[in-house]
């Protein structure tokens, strides 16, 4: 099998490119290979001729993710432009996975469609379906009607809500698939009322989280009960931030790391952390909440690669 770089393509491909520049979290060693295809058959016939081994990582913008200071062996794709374009048809939006959530419900709600639970979630629209991410008491589950993606062996797919499997924070589909492109619907709204709900919660937002730090956005999965669709069961339910600050841990350092003063489910690098630091410190968040409320904490950030 050729290497990555015997491939023919026409977007773009790069050797031990450095992903720290790419999380929000400014952490992590090289990928092997990052590949940025031009349109989604690029991404396909790329794929087809990979080398099965080699191991395929999807990546977003890198809102929700640590990686680790080793880097990530195998082949990271990574979707820009050709993969963001956003239309809004008959109550329906139609958005490329490579588009911001926030700039998903700001088209959707001038279309008087409310997404409006998106507008706060940090990343792109890709990662908000592969995750199941919510907001305000709705899913992206809720809203899902469909989607397109590629699969490891390079075959162009249609998703259903059946093949996505939602749960809470999750999804049914093989990691190495790549999502391309949603469909999500959501309710008729008067756009001026959607925009001013969307600044609303943007004010909240800002009174209560650290917006200007250096985070990854919540670090922790409030431990609650959830359906099988992903919706909350409020018979049974915790906040993480309050276990965080129960067990001790708000404020509290490690190296260049540490747990947001603002908001105790804030994992911050404070300008010098590793990814060891900032992983490290998460793990004994989790031991000292286990000691002192008998709770496991189960991490929202994902974390991936090789240790330093």
């Amino acid at each position: 099998m050729p290497r990555p770089d015997a491939i023919e393509i026409r977007g773009r491909l790069t050797a031990g490119r450095d992903l720290s520049e790419l999380t929000w979290l400014r952490v992590g060693g090289p990928a092997d290979w990052l590949f940025q295809p031009a349109d989604v058959e690029d991404l396909s016939a790329f794929l087809a001729a990979l080398d099965p081994e080699v191991p395929v990582f999807p990546m977003g913008v890198g809102s929700n993710l640590i990686v680790r200071d080793g880097g990530i062996r195998g082949v990271v794709v990574r979707l820009g432009r050709g993969f963001n374009g956003i239309a809004c048809v008959d109550g329906q939006v139609t958005a490329g996975a490579a588009a911001l959530d926030a700039h998903v419900a700001r088209k959707a709600a001038e279309a008087g469609i409310d997404l409006t639970f998106l507008r706060t979630i940090p990343g792109s629209i890709g990662g908000a379906v592969r995750m199941n991410a919510g907001c305000y008491g709705s899913y992206t589950a809720d809203h899902f009607v469909a989607a397109r993606g590629v699969t490891r062996a390079g075959e162009v797919i249609e998703l259903t809500p059946d093949d996505m499997a939602f749960a809470y924070r999750q999804t049914g589909i093989a990691p190495d698939t790549i999502v391309t492109e949603v469909v999500l619907e959501g309710p008729a709204g008067d756009p001026e009322e959607l925009a001013a709900r969307m600044q609303d919660q943007l004010d909240k937002r800002d009174r209560t989280q650290p917006v200007k730090d250096r985070t990854a956005g919540s670090t922790f999965r409030n431990p609650a009960g959830y359906s099988s669709t992903g919706r909350a069961d409020d018979t049974h339910e915790l906040k993480a931030w309050k276990l965080i600050q129960d067990a001790g841990m708000q404020g509290v350092p490690m190296g260049g790391a540490v747990m947001n003063e603002k908001h105790a489910n804030f994992l911050t690098n404070t300008g010098a952390a590793t990814a060891a630091e900032l992983e490290g410190l998460g793990e004994e968040v989790r031991k000292r909440v286990f000691q002192s409320s008998g709770i496991e904490l189960q991490w929202e950030i994902m974390r991936v690669g090789e240790p330093g």
